[in-house]
């Protein structure tokens, strides 16, 4: 993802007619609260896995295309997307998109309310024409396995992030990680992310900065990927993730260590 992966309600309302608007929320939130005029449904629960599969937390090539396909989406469109929960379901679609190699990826800053602050919303969804959506392979994908964790903790030049909540941190975690809640990151009034110098200065005092090798990692992938959809817009350039969870981590005879 480019720096220019997180978009306003004004960029949308902009290019509405070029761009593919996915609304990620539960469907009756779609129909009953209304949402973004032209927007797809594509619930989160529909590309969740619940499986441990090879892809980790990914629900299948097969079914990636499949679901896109039936919202009418393609892979080289222009795609926005869009919950009301800061952008951490959201997030998690697009990064699910761009390891399925689609690359015109954004996030709606501030979420769905962002959008009905400043703009009308609509109760009728578009008539859907089924497209024919090409999974592809990605040109670097940010997918790191156990043993890439392993490099980072000895390497001085790598920072590993634990995106969990705090009391989870201190249960255990990957020795040598800190612990950044994705929260953070957000405005709990605007709902979007903070301004770009408070980012950097929040990310700066946990040792988080451009300079170096970041590897995140967390039991739900789409705080993870908030984290790192986070990062990318600040032009983080060598961003990588452990889609395993902390649970596979122990599993694969990962060290653990406890405390703050």
């Amino acid at each position: 993802m480019n720096e220019n992966v997180v978009v306003s309600a004004e960029w949308l309302a902009d290019h509405l007619d070029d761009v593919t608007v996915v609304d990620v929320r539960d469907a009756w939130e779609y129909d009953g609260i209304g949402h973004v005029p032209g927007a797809v449904s594509t619930p989160f629960d529909e590309f969740r896995s619940d499986t441990d599969e090879s892809e980790g937390m990914l629900p299948g090539a097969d079914a990636w295309a499949d679901l896109l396909g039936a919202a009418g989406v393609t892979a080289d469109d222009t795609v926005v997307a869009y919950d009301d929960t800061h952008g951490v379901f959201a997030a998690r679609f697009l990064v699910t998109a761009e390891l399925y190699g689609h690359t015109d990826l954004h996030l709606l800053d501030g979420d769905f309310s962002s959008w009905m602050r400043e703009y009308e919303t609509s109760s009728d969804a578009p008539e859907v024409e089924p497209a024919d959506y090409e999974v592809r392979d990605p040109t670097d994908s940010p997918l790191v396995d156990h043993e890439d964790v392993e490099a980072a903790i000895e390497d001085s030049d790598s920072v590993i992030v634990d995106t969990r909540d705090d009391w989870e941190y201190e249960e255990g975690h990957v020795p040598g990680a800190v612990n950044l809640d994705w929260k953070e990151l957000v405005d709990d009034e605007t709902r979007g992310l903070k301004f770009r110098d408070e980012l950097a200065e929040i990310l700066g005092a946990h040792g988080i900065t451009p300079d170096k090798r970041v590897v995140l990692y967390c039991n739900t992938a789409r705080r993870i990927s908030h984290t790192y959809v986070v990062l990318s817009s600040l032009g983080y350039d060598d961003v990588g993730f452990y889609e395993g969870s902390l649970t596979e981590w122990e599993t694969v005879g990962g060290p653990i260590e406890t405390g703050p």
